[in-house]
């Protein structure tokens, strides 16, 4: 069984952070700070825990901000070289999860000291992560933090470009949103330009995500935004494009399906066969699209399957899935056999009864049909 993500910061990891504090500021009272942190530490989640540490770090570091500011980037250990999840506590400084506190610590008592918050953002991201942090900076003082994103998009560091768009967005999982950008993305949006090519994935992906966030609630302007940015467009640009639409793609948002080369498609037969009528809990959902072209000439095609799922009250709630990206050709025939596992997932509750399946192909429903899932 995977460790569970809560445990990514657990008591050996705060023992380590007393310990650095301690080392930079004798004074620290580190069997205070470990007691503190740690009560009923065993009941409490990943971010009920950072939230736990940056209380203790705000009850035991010294209330001088500038001296508990030098405490913590004291020690911070060597900036990362690759991505975040190589971060981990060792003697040499403190990095990986266990940074996310103290940007949170950052986020909440340095807001009259601007500059030294931004810089010690700045070498936190360098460890792992300031995105969480120095979003109470963007909402307190948005036009003071958005120059210094703005100075950051070229920075050498990945991380630190990276930090830019994981910072504004507006829909940030585990984060506080930010209302200002969810009502008007257009202070986003131009960051976001300044990164579209950058040079890294890590940083490209991190953009997509933002504009697949602004598309939960302006489709057509991220519509309009792939547009633009597939002029001239390089096959890097194209997959960021791509990502970034995926919701939107999956809705079947038909302005976006235009824009990346997806029309209606002419299917003159489409039949889904499913080959596991009855599933029990903990195996899989197995069925067999079937199509046949229309037309005289090849269409390109994204297929998705919708499942509606059972609830407790006897209604259904779907769910979209992605499938495939292919080519129908001329006339032709294709099928398709897919297995979809049905087990615990911490995010679904399933119950047992009549479900459906429905196949969409670039965004409209061809074929449906029901399965019933058994649950021991």
């Amino acid at each position: 069984m995977a460790e569970p993500f809560k445990n990514l910061l657990n008591k050996n990891i705060i023992e380590a952070m007393a310990a650095h504090f301690q080392k930079q500021w004798p004074e620290f009272d580190g069997k205070g700070f470990l007691t503190m942190a740690t009560n009923d530490l065993d009941s409490l989640e990943l971010k009920a825990r950072t939230k736990r540490i940056t209380e203790s770090m705000i009850e035991y570091l010294p209330t001088d901000f500038k001296k508990a500011a030098n405490i913590i980037f004291t020690s911070l250990a060597p900036p990362l070289a690759e991505d975040i999840s190589t971060g981990t506590m060792g003697t040499d400084g403190i990095a990986g999860w266990a940074v996310m506190p103290m940007a949170d610590y950052v986020g909440l008592r340095g807001h009259d000291h601007f500059d030294l918050s931004m810089t010690l953002f700045k070498e936190i991201t360098k460890r792992c992560s300031a995105e969480f942090g120095i979003r109470f900076f963007i909402l307190a003082s948005p036009e003071k933090t958005l120059a210094v994103l703005k100075s950051w998009t070229t920075d050498d560091n990945r991380q630190v470009r990276r930090l830019v768009s994981e910072a504004i967005r507006p829909r940030l999982p585990w984060a506080m949103r930010l209302p200002v950008f969810i009502e008007d993305p257009a202070p986003v949006i131009d960051l976001l330009e300044r990164l579209k090519d950058d040079d890294e994935e890590y940083v490209r992906r991190s953009v997509a995500n933002n504009l697949n966030d602004i598309a939960k609630d302006h489709p057509d302007l991220v519509a309009d935004i792939a547009e633009q940015w597939l002029q001239d467009a390089s096959k890097e640009r194209k997959k960021l494009i791509h990502h970034a639409c995926r919701t939107l793609i999956k809705n079947g948002h038909k302005k976006t399906l235009a824009i990346l080369g997806f029309k209606p498609a002419r299917i003159k037969y489409a039949n889904i066969d499913i080959l596991t009528p009855i599933v029990v809990f903990g195996d899989s959902l197995e069925f067999t699209l079937s199509l046949l072209s229309d037309i005289n000439q090849d269409q390109a095609v994204i297929i998705d399957y919708t499942i509606h799922h059972q609830k407790a009250n006897g209604s259904t709630s779907a769910k979209v899935f992605k499938w495939r990206t292919t080519t129908l050709a001329s006339k032709k025939a294709m099928t398709a056999t897919k297995k979809h596992a049905i087990k615990k997932i911490t995010t679904r509750v399933y119950y047992p009864g009549l479900h459906r399946i429905e196949i969409m192909v670039n965004g409209v429903s061809v074929a449906a049909a029901d399965f019933q899932l058994l649950i021991p």
